[in-house]
């Protein structure tokens, strides 16, 4: 079964097409700058990349170039559409509709548009990619795989923030954490890879990229994780603040008159990493520029790993134990220097780094020594196969 994986962010569209009987990649690529230009990026498995400028005005276009480049007489993964059996659409917000991912009708696309409040910039667009999939390619079934789906089984004592109440009776406003499928994938795949029963399990799973989250996984299920009501709380991130003091809000508003607009642009979009060091959030550059004694690249990343160590103390305090910890994503797969830095501050839990295993980046591998208390890893993700496998499991 071929499932084409579809991924659309407000200018971009990133897709993957997997054959779900041995899990290869087909053809990947990406799609940028839809509604100002257009690019598509087409790579076919053992092939290289193709660029190619085209016109994109809207992401029905896109999809239109992408879907051309599949069958393409060349270069084309497959012969002709009628080899895509599904489709699976990354979706950032289920709110509390969702618990699992969901086949796409007209009435689970009417409750998606409901969440477009809670992710402005990602639900209408995932949600425009999903229409202009059905216009192109109408009867092939389609899954929508939500963000926050994963998160849903967390408990009250962990959702609830100390507002009014009446505001999570009204407007949903709770916590509910995102990266779910990167999370559920990861937690699922480490315990069969340390040979752990997942049934019976305390496992602490540290997504770490450009967008950060960590989650608490007792028994395969999510019990806390530290994005909130949006993906702008916990840790530091790329650009992103994180975990402030709400007070600072109305305190930088006044001193430097911003609306709440801007100010959440400084928060989302001028902060974290790239604030603190002035340089970037690119963490290559950072250890580049921290090697070469910049102060504000060193403190970027301490204060970033600082945050990262924190939670998962936190985390081992709400599983009241913890079998094993996971570092994944961009930076949690392949940056040993944050990873070094966070165990640093685990001694207490009998955690010891084996450094030669730690400078490896980017495969499953324990980087904890045999006589470590709690095993330690890097495991890393494949958010687009997770969700080809549930694609598959509804509609195959």
């Amino acid at each position: 079964m071929n499932v084409l994986v579809i991924n659309c962010g407000s200018s971009s569209l990133k897709y993957q097409l997997i054959d779900s009987e041995t899990e290869s990649v087909l053809a990947k690529g990406l799609c940028e700058r839809i509604g100002i230009d257009g690019r598509l990026t087409y790579q076919k498995a053992g092939l290289d990349k193709e660029i190619t400028d085209a016109p994109m005005p809207t992401h029905k276009e896109a999809i239109q170039l992408v879907l051309d480049a599949l069958v393409n007489e060349k270069t084309g993964a497959i012969k002709d559409l009628s080899e895509v059996d599904a489709v699976g659409h990354r979706v950032v917000h289920g709110g509390e509709k969702f618990a699992a991912s969901a086949v796409i009708t007209d009435e689970m696309l009417s409750a998606v548009e409901e969440c477009n409040e809670l992710a402005p910039l990602h639900n209408p667009a995932n949600l425009i990619g999903i229409h202009a999939c059905q216009d192109l390619m109408p009867g092939v079934p389609m899954v929508g795989v939500f963000d926050t789906a994963f998160h849903q089984t967390m408990p009250p004592r962990a959702y609830l923030y100390g507002l009014p109440y009446e505001y999570y009776e009204k407007y949903k406003v709770r916590r509910y954490g995102f990266h779910g499928t990167s999370h559920s994938f990861v937690s699922k795949h480490m315990a069969e890879f340390l040979g752990i029963d997942i049934n019976n399990s305390k496992l602490i799973v540290a997504h770490l990229g450009n967008g950060a989250s960590i989650s608490a996984v007792k028994d395969g299920k999510c019990i806390d994780t530290s994005m909130g009501l949006t993906p702008l709380e916990g840790l530091v991130m790329g650009t992103r603040s994180g975990d402030i003091d709400p007070a600072i809000i109305e305190f930088i508003a006044n001193k430097e008159d911003l609306d709440i607009a801007g100010i959440m642009d400084v928060l989302n979009k001028k902060s974290g990493v790239q604030g603190i060091s002035k340089l970037s959030s690119d963490f290559r550059d950072l250890e580049q520029g921290m090697n070469e004694g910049n102060e504000l690249c060193k403190a970027a990343i301490e204060v970033f790993s600082y945050r990262v160590a924190k939670y998962i103390g936190s985390y081992v305090a709400a599983l009241n134990g913890v079998d094993a910890i996971a570092f994944t994503a961009g930076i949690g797969e392949n940056a040993p220097t944050v990873r070094k830095m966070v165990c640093s501050y685990l001694g207490y839990l009998g955690i010891t780094l084996d450094e030669e295993a730690n400078s490896h980046r980017g495969e499953d591998l324990v980087i904890s020594t045999p006589d470590s208390k709690v095993k330690v890893c890097i495991i890393p993700t494949d958010e687009e196969l997770a969700i080809a496998r549930d694609t598959v499991a509804l509609v195959g």
